[in-house]
This record gives structure tokens, C-alpha cells and sequence, in this order.
């Protein structure tokens, strides 16, 4: 059919023309929106700046079209072929692209935004600074292309091909690329944050520099990959193969990686407060100096020794357990829930639920927290409900000040005076803490009943697994068979019958791991 004929049917009304042949046609700037051209044949056409909105063109064969500047908004092109078409600054809002075919097709700051590629081969496509946002590219198959600077932001590409494709600078925010194929893709200063890469295969990627804050990484293959000053603050890369990856200065504060593989990484300084340090490999890993400053500021920088590094990254979860002499009751849990909310308010420390184990004569509440620097000042208010608060602070107290006044004679001064630092500064806080109205607030209902005023223990668990006693009641696990009234004077004189304190080189040892 003619070019003259096509158009002047067009005018009259018509809209089908299911597989015509228009190829080389000069179509350029014409009105054919709503158009039906299924299976027709416009490759090497010139359709640029031509209105097809709406047009149907699924199956259509535009291999080499021009169709720069176009109008294919909510367009049907399921299944198309548009290999090395220009598609410069086209929109193609809304259009769907299921299975089409765009290998090398120019599509540089071309309007995708809401488009519908799933499954489209895109192998070698030039999508520079192009918009997808939204965009659905589940299974498509993106090789070898180049997206520096695209917005792809809330984009949908499960289980899409992108290897060794160029995604420099590009905005991912909140996509979905699980189980992406990501292998050797150039990702350098892009914006994942809040992306799930949860399964993704990054091997050899470039991520240097990359916005990776609250990405998921879960079970994600990123052996090799390049993350160097990359922030990955808070993001979750449960058991990620992070396998001779470079992490050096990278953000992971707070991030969680337990289970993480880091066999032969490098995480020379790297920013690693209030990171997990349990459930990790990392045999041959490489980590000189770190920082483990609260806001990455490099205020607590801390040099390791080859084996300084292994003893910090083969960590347990500091804990402190109490353990009570009789079950809980649903008034105490109460009382004990209300108590622990409010302490959380005024000390983030407690911001983690405890955990609570109920026996037929004892419950353990068992609190996890980041740091084991936070271990005496956690303990201190932890205790604070229970009848034998008093007698347990007392030897909190006694045991810091034993550790920044007594001459270790084992100890070499460097030592000693980390020891004493260490020391002097918890003493500061737990005197700071004692003073605030934190440990002032008790529920009306914190007396009644047994549960607070009986028996009590308090293990600490340090992140090197060493254990501490620091208060054992002298009645805890004797069976009162007849309850006994105690006078307050009696009942002073039993707590103040302490569990003898532990000797001053198991606390040494206990404090001397901390980081």
C-alpha cells in the first residue's frame, strides 16, 4: 500500500490495517493514534514525532525505524520487533512491550514510566538517562546495555538479565530486582536504596560508592563485587556471599549480615557500629582498621592485628540474663512489659523486647543488645523493678571501680589504661543514668504479688561468650517451704549477704574483650 493511500484511508475513518507493508515509508510527524497495525511491516520507516498513541502494533516488524520524538503512550507493542529502532525521547508511558524485541535500540531519555516489558530482549539497548520509573521489566533480558543515569525508580525486575550492563548513576530506589542476573554490571554510584536484591547474582559487580541504605541483600552472590565506600547502612544481607567482595569504608552501620560469608573480603575501614558480629565467616578476611563511631564520623577509629580481627568477627550476641526465683504471673508480665516501654523512652538500649522463658518455679528474661559496652549500664536499669535491685548495683558499681582503681599486675600499661578508660566511662554512665528520673517509674501494680520481690541472678554474656555473675541472691533455688514474714531490717541484711564478687582478673578478662 502507498504512503498517499494509507493516509487518506486513515482519514476517513478507517483504523485497520492489520499487517501492512509500509516499510521505508516516510510517516514522520503523521496522526495514527488508535491505529490497528498489528503484524505490520514499518522497518526502516520514519516515523519520528508521529502520534501513536493508543496504536496497536503488537507483532509489528519496525527493525530500524525512526521513531525519535514519537507519541506511543499506552501503546500495544506485545511482541514486536524494534531492533536498533531510535526510540531518542520517545514516550512510551503506559505502552505494553511483553516480549518485544529492542536489541541495541536507542531509547536514550526516552518516557517509559508505567510501561509493561516483561520478558523484552533489550541486549545491547542504549536507555541512557531514560525514565522507567514504575516501568515492569520482570524476565526481560537488559545484557550488555547501557542505563547510566535511567530513573528506574519502583521498577519491577524480577529475575531480569542485566549482566554487564552499565547502570552507573542510575536511580533504582525501591526497585525489585530479586534474583537479577547482576554479574559483572557496572552499578558505580547508583541509588539502590530500599531496593530488594534478596537472591540477586552480583559476582564482580561494581557497587563502589553505591546508596545502598535499607537495601535487601538477603541470600544475594556477591562474591567479588566492588562495594567500596558503598552505604549499606541498615540494609539486610542475611547469609549474602560477600566472598573476597571489597568492603573497604563501606556504611554498614547498623546493617544486619548474620549468617554473611566473608571468606578473604576486605573491610579495611569500614564503619561497623552496632553491627552483628556472630554467625560470620571470614576466614582470610583483611580488616586493619575500622570504625566503630556511632554516626561514621572516624571519632572511635580502632587499628586490629591479624588476630585482634578474628577474635572481633567471631562474636556472640552480648546478653544479660535475670533469672527469677518463681514463674510469671500475668500481673507481673504486665507491670514488667509497662516498666520496660518506659525505660525504653529515656534509654535506647531496651528499645529490644526481652525475651521471656516461664518454668513451673523460675522465668529468665533474657535481654540482647548491640554492644558490649552497653552490658553494665543495661543491667543496671534492667534490675531496676526487682527487689534486688539495690544489692545488684551495688556490685556493678564495686566491680567498675575494682577494675579503675586496683594494680593488675598481668596487665601492661596500654592495657591497663584501656581497662580503666573502659571503666571510668561506664562508672560516668551509670552514675548519669542513676541521677535521671529513668529508673523512677514504677506501675501501681509493680508490688503486688511475689514475682518482684523474689530471688533474683544476673549473668552477662559478652560478645566472646565470657560470663560474668554479678549478683546470685543467697537464697535463690532454696525451697521456702512456709512462707515467713521478714521485718525490713531482716530483709536489708540478707540482701546485703552478697554472692562473693568475682576475683579482679575474671573481670579483667570480662571487660579486657570489648571492642
Amino acid at each position: 500500500m502507498q504512503v498517499e493511500e494509507f493516509l487518506k484511508k486513515y482519514a476517513a475513518g478507517a483504523r485497520d490495517f492489520t499487517g501492512v507493508n509500509l516499510s521505508e515509508a516516510n510517516l514522520s510527524g503523521v496522526n495514527l493514534s488508535g491505529a490497528n497495525l498489528s503484524g505490520a511491516n514499518l522497518s526502516i520507516s520514519n516515523l519520528s514525532g508521529a502520534n501513536l498513541s493508543e496504536a496497536n502494533l503488537s507483532q509489528a516488524k519496525l527493525n530500524v525505524a525512526r521513531l525519535s520524538g514519537a507519541n506511543l503512550t499506552n501503546a500495544n507493542l506485545n511482541g514486536a520487533i524494534l531492533n536498533v529502532a531510535n526510540l531518542v525521547r520517545a514516550d512510551l508511558g503506559g505502552a505494553e512491550l511483553v516480549q518485544a524485541s529492542l536489541i541495541r535500540a536507542e531509547l536514550i531519555r526516552a518516557e517509559l514510566s508505567g510501561a509493561n516489558l516483561s520478558g523484552a530482549n533489550l541486549t545491547g539497548a542504549d536507555l541512557a538517562e531514560a525514565r522507567l520509573r514504575l516501568a515492569n521489566l520482570s524476565g526481560a533480558n537488559l545484557s550488555e546495555a547501557n542505563l547510566r543515569g535511567t530513573c528506574l525508580t519502583e521498577a519491577s525486575l524480577e529475575q531480569a538479565n542485566l549482566h554487564g550492563s552499565d547502570l552507573s548513576r542510575a536511580d533504582l530506589s525501591g526497585a525489585d530486582l530479586r534474583g537479577a542476573e547482576l554479574r559483572q554490571t557496572n552499578l558505580g554510584l547508583a541509588d539502590l536504596s530500599g531496593a530488594d536484591l534478596s537472591g540477586a547474582n552480583l559476582r564482580w559487580a561494581d557497587l563502589s560508592g553505591v546508596n545502598l541504605k535499607w537495601a535487601n541483600l538477603s541470600e544475594a552472590k556477591l562474591s567479588g563485587a566492588n562495594l567500596s565506600g558503598a552505604d549499606l547502612s541498615n540494609a539486610n544481607l542475611l547469609n549474602a556471599s560477600l566472598v573476597h567482595a571489597d568492603l573497604s569504608q563501606a556504611n554498614l552501620i547498623r546493617a544486619d549480615w548474620v549468617g554473611a560469608d566473608l571468606t578473604g573480603a576486605t573491610l579495611t575501614g569500614a564503619k561497623l557500629y552496632a553491627v552483628s558480629r556472630f554467625g560470620l565467616k571470614t576466614e582470610g578476611m583483611t580488616c586493619e582498621w575500622m570504625d566503630l563511631s556511632p554516626d561514621g564520623d572516624r571519632s572511635a577509629i580502632y587499628r586490629l592485628s591479624v588476630e585482634e580481627a578474628r577474635r572481633f568477627f567471631h562474636q556472640t550476641l552480648p546478653t544479660i540474663r535475670i533469672i527469677v526465683d518463681a514463674p510469671l504471673d500475668q500481673d507481673a508480665n504486665f507491670a514488667l512489659a509497662a516498666t520496660y516501654y518506659h525505660f525504653a523512652q529515656e534509654y535506647p538500649s531496651l528499645n529490644r523486647p526481652p525475651s521471656i522463658e516461664v518454668g513451673d518455679r523460675r522465668t529468665t528474661i533474657t535481654l540482647r543488645i548491640d554492644s558490649d559496652e552497653q552490658l553494665f549500664p543495661t543491667a543496671y536499669v534492667a534490675i531496676s523493678p526487682f527487689d534486688d535491685a539495690s544489692a545488684t548495683q551495688e556490685n556493678i558499681m564495686t566491680l567498675l571501680q575494682m577494675v579503675q582503681q586496683e594494680d593488675i599486675e598481668t596487665l601492661n600499661a596500654q592495657e591497663k589504661n584501656q581497662l580503666q578508660q573502659i571503666s571510668g566511662d561506664l562508672i560516668h554512665l551509670i552514675t548519669k543514668l542513676h541521677k535521671s528520673k529513668i529508673l523512677k517509674y514504677f506501675p501501681k501494680n509493680l508490688k503486688k504479688g511475689n514475682f518482684f520481690q523474689s530471688p533474683t541472678q544476673t549473668i552477662l554474656n559478652n560478645s566472646n561468650d565470657r560470663v560474668l555473675n554479678l549478683y546470685n541472691h543467697p537464697t535463690f533455688g532454696k525451697k521456702i517451704i512456709t512462707p515467713v514474714k521478714i521485718e525490713p531490717s531482716v530483709k536489708i541484711a540478707v540482701n546485703t549477704n552478697k554472692l562473693a564478687l568475682p576475683a579482679l582478673n575474671v573481670i579483667c578478662d570480662f571487660i579486657k574483650t570489648f571492642p
